[in-house]
């Protein structure tokens, strides 16, 4: 079907009533443009999004964030559809390890914990024994016998906040990285808090600037500032209960629609205006049109790598 060009107001319009009609949940991540947030039922970070995929009684889920995300709201929901609006948008941290380097990695370390963030594909979680998101990923390390060996993937940075914070001696940490969030420099952020009075900074642990940030924090170099390292979601709640009005951000820029939305009186800053996810910004309001008009975009999991990619995604859902 061809699409008619609409102004964004009428596309959203439609999309509100195709959804209701077809009985079809929208699903974004905080990363997404915001004509597409505005169209959701539910916006939130990896873990949020995948409880409410597991819950929500529709029976079809378009899933508007990347392909890893859409194909974990298959393996829990085996009797849903799940869509999603453009097949291609991928993820540079998902792709910084195969299945073959992983079952290589394990056999090196046998009786090992692997431990995999959510940005993985379905294949890589099936190989896993715990999955987390960057919200529990303390918590998940936290609940593995101190005695056991963990191999932590794939993002580098991520697994390197939590071995400090945890004081684990024992993890292995692959080296991939988001080249978004790993584009965020400590310069960057000294240059926007410096500049900036009764300022906040909130830090994805994504970042590569969290590791040294840290340990800068420790030393006192940031006494005036209040550094704070949270999850999209965990930054999405302290900015709200937070008295301070001056925020520096590093993360993907698609979050601060949300921030400014649900706190109008507040001002939020970048961290580094380039940080930007070309595979979020795939998906587009037409795209989303489109795949509700059509059905198309169905992702599936086979049944046999969904089933053992489950328990691990279980794991991660029972751990707040």
């Amino acid at each position: 079907m061809t699409l008619l060009v609409q102004s964004a107001s009428a596309l959203k319009e439609e999309i509100l009533r195709l959804k209701k009609e077809k009985d079809v949940v929208i699903l974004a991540h905080n990363y997404q443009i915001p004509d597409v947030q505005d169209v959701a039922d539910f916006t939130g970070d990896s873990l949020g999004l995948s409880r409410q995929a597991a819950t929500v009684p529709q029976k079809t889920i378009l899933f508007c964030g990347v392909n890893f995300m859409a194909e974990t709201a298959a393996i829990i929901s085996p009797d849903k559809k799940v869509l999603l609006p453009d097949l291609e948008a991928g993820c540079s941290l998902s792709d910084s390890i195969t299945i073959d380097e992983l079952k290589e990695w394990k056999k090196q370390h046998p009786g090992a914990i692997a431990v995999g963030y959510v940005n993985t594909t379905a294949e890589i979680k099936s190989e896993l024994d715990y999955c987390c998101t960057s919200s529990n990923a303390v918590n998940v390390v936290k609940a593995i016998p101190e005695d056991k060996e963990i191999l932590f993937l794939p993002d580098m940075f991520l697994g390197s906040y939590v071995a400090k914070v945890t004081g684990r001696k024992n993890m292995h940490i692959w080296a991939g990285e988001c080249h978004v969030h790993a584009g965020i420099t400590p310069d960057d952020v000294r240059e926007k808090l410096d500049s900036m009075k009764d300022t906040e900074f909130v830090i994805h642990p994504e970042c590569s600037c969290t590791t040294p940030m840290m340990y800068d924090v420790a030393d006192g170099k940031y006494d005036d500032k209040k550094v704070t390292v949270l999850s999209t979601e965990g930054m999405l709640n302290h900015v709200k209960k937070s008295n301070t009005k001056n925020f520096v951000v590093a993360t993907e820029t698609g979050i601060l629609y949300r921030m400014r939305k649900d706190n109008p009186e507040k001002n939020f800053v970048p961290a580094s205006e380039k940080a930007e996810c070309q595979y979020m910004k795939m998906i587009t309001l037409e795209k989303v049109y489109e795949t509700l008009v059509n059905q198309k975009n169905v992702v599936t999991v086979p049944k046999d790598i969904a089933d053992k990619a489950r328990l691990a995604i279980d794991r991660m859902l029972a751990i707040s």
